[in-house]
């Protein structure tokens, strides 16, 4: 995922989001059909590697597309509400669609266990065909150009991406975030399944369902707090600095947990406190970048999540192997304190895209300055009074 986010990134901002969702859909469908035809033939675990890494380019050519897609057609419909409820309700369904995949998939399993795969492919060829009659690119123009001058006009996209991206301090500061946050959750999201299993004492299909099904439902009442919390609240990076340092104080109490219960309750806390930063840091974020670029920079940012994946899973599973998986999640969440100083050299940058824009912030000049008429016009008579 590390190597292919930009390139498919890039190639969502020039042949289109659409395309590069049906790509999406296309890969994913085929090498979870890998999967079964490996088992089928019995080709081991070289072969699972092999489609796992193409399952991984399924996954990058959705990851940024969706995204600008949708906020996109949000600026071409006139919305003039802030991002984080959006994104805070479409990790809500995304979440419901985990809870209810993560219970069907395991009674599935304990049937068969090919059959959840099955479901899947069945289920995202249906995707395809929607994607292929209904779904179109709204508020972006796919970039006219012929397959010799594609790779020319990827590389344009590609350095303007980069000045949108890295070389802008706001946006590189929240890869840096990212890096630290998704980071130690690549390890840890994996990692609690044989730690729990280790708790409760049993290999028990049914135990890892449950708490996978109780982590999507944590993450659903962070992602409902979001809205309710941005009344109080006019920055987002307030809400980020609450919910990182939440979220790391919980994922030391995991590690510290002597028994099933008590992990597990930490390890909602986790969950949830991913559910509120998850939505604000996106809405944060598709504030500071142009929409030309906007599905190669959330790309660039997806990459950096990856990376920090790549460093934290080798280390914290060497650590768990060594040591303890609970240690791991000590250090893990002692890491992710390094995202605060992070959030708040970010917060002192005092950018447009750290206040909210709405009524819930606040009357404030920032959120008037934003478009708010409202709020401008009260500003406006209190100023003069």
């Amino acid at each position: 995922m590390f190597v292919f986010e930009i390139p498919t990134g890039v190639l969502a901002d020039t042949a289109g989001r659409r395309a590069s969702f049906l790509l999406s859909v296309a890969v994913l469908t085929a090498t979870t059909l890998g999967y079964l035809a490996i088992a089928r033939v019995g080709g081991g675990l070289t072969a699972f590697v092999i489609v796992s890494v193409l399952m991984g380019l399924g996954f990058t050519f959705y990851s940024g597309a969706v995204e600008a897609w949708l906020v996109d057609a949000l600026r071409a419909s006139k919305f003039q509400g802030d991002l984080d409820s959006v994104f805070a309700r479409g990790s809500m369904v995304s979440g419901a669609a985990m809870l209810l995949g993560t219970l069907s998939g395991g009674a599935l399993g304990t049937l068969r266990i090919d059959f959840p795969y099955w479901a899947r492919a069945a289920m995202l060829f249906g995707v395809f065909w929607v994607a292929w009659f209904r779904m179109h690119d709204i508020g972006f123009v796919p970039r006219g150009v012929s397959w010799r001058e594609l790779p020319s006009e990827m590389r344009s996209v590609a350095d303007a991406s980069i000045r949108y991206g890295w070389n802008t301090g706001g946006v590189r500061l929240l890869m840096f975030f990212v890096f630290i946050q998704v980071g130690f959750m690549s390890w840890g999201y994996y990692a609690w399944q044989p730690y729990v299993l280790g708790l409760v004492g049993r290999d028990a299909v049914w135990v890892a369902g449950s708490v996978a099904a109780g982590l999507a439902m944590s993450a659903i009442v962070g992602n409902a707090l979001v809205e309710w919390l941005t009344r109080f609240c006019g920055r987002r990076t307030t809400l980020m600095l609450w919910a990182v340092g939440v979220q790391a104080a919980a994922a030391v109490g995991v590690g510290l947990a002597g028994s099933f219960w008590v992990a597990v309750a930490f390890f909602m806390v986790v969950a949830g406190a991913m559910g509120v930063s998850g939505p604000v840091k996106q809405a944060y974020l598709h504030q500071s970048i142009p929409s030309k670029h906007r599905a190669s920079v959330t790309s660039f940012e997806s990459m950096a999540g990856s990376a920090g994946g790549i460093g934290l899973q080798g280390g914290l599973g060497y650590i768990s192997r060594v040591r303890s998986i609970g240690e791991g999640y000590i250090l893990g969440g002692g890491f992710t304190l390094i995202a605060l100083p992070v959030l708040l050299r970010l917060r002192a940058r005092r950018e447009r895209a750290d206040r909210y824009a709405g009524a819930r912030a606040g009357i404030q000049g920032p959120c008037a300055a934003q478009g708010i008429p409202e709020l401008a016009m009260i500003e406006s008579r209190r100023s003069a009074a």
